[in-house]
């Protein structure tokens, strides 16, 4: 996962991720314009392994995580990756998926879950947490965060994400000793639904498998 090379930008031409349009409006008796990006639904899950005591995330590579933090100056073809390593790009981050298929919401979480951390769950038993508006100054997309509970004995896989697709995720278990030192940091390498996920579950459940 750490090997990167041949780091290039292009311009999008198409893509079956993201559509970029603009938003003509009137507001306030004044004409405004708005650009905007069409992306998916996604759904995140916050795990815990009641077994290890572990709250289970994904390792990823993000390209736009990379690319922000590259300085403007550097990012010219190709990007030097000696100077500017893959591990700068790499986020830890809830479990989660685009909504692309016609299913239930919970029916894709627990697929998720499946695949990129290897727990194989019963849909039904995923808690709703809440749903909220994602990129809201582009994109405006829905997510919707669930709670699953798991054990060793529903580990039927190493997970990994859709090898099919190019996935390359890593699984990492932490214990809540671990997750409160890595958010004593001042800055993380996740999104914001990571941390809000991880405050809910510190607020709602922690205190539940403490002993």
């Amino acid at each position: 996962m750490d090997e990167l090379s041949d780091v290039m930008t292009v311009p999008l031409t198409n893509s079956n991720f993201v559509q970029p349009f603009r938003m003509l409006f009137k507001q306030a008796g004044k004409d405004k314009s708005w650009d905007l990006v069409k992306v998916h639904e996604s759904v995140a899950i916050i795990i815990f392994n009641i077994s290890s005591k572990k709250l289970v995330f994904v390792k990823q590579f993000r390209p736009a995580v990379y690319i922000n933090s590259i300085p403007a100056e550097d990012r010219s073809n190709p990007i030097d990756t000696t100077k500017y390593p893959a591990k700068l790009g790499f986020t830890l981050e809830l479990c989660a998926g685009i909504v692309d298929k016609k299913k239930s919401l919970t029916e894709i979480a627990a697929e998720e879950i499946l695949e990129e951390c290897g727990y194989k769950i019963d849909h039904q038993n995923l808690e709703y947490i809440i749903q909220f508006h994602s990129g809201v100054g582009l994109s405006g997309d829905p997510q919707t965060i669930f709670f699953a509970e798991v054990t060793d004995e529903m580990k039927v896989s190493s997970g990994g994400g859709n090898s099919e697709e190019g996935e390359l995720i890593d699984v990492v278990e932490m214990s809540i000793a671990e997750v409160e030192t890595f958010l004593s940091q001042k800055s993380v390498p996740s999104p914001g639904g990571f941390l809000f996920g991880l405050q809910w579950f510190f607020n709602k459940k922690a205190s539940l498998y403490v002993s």
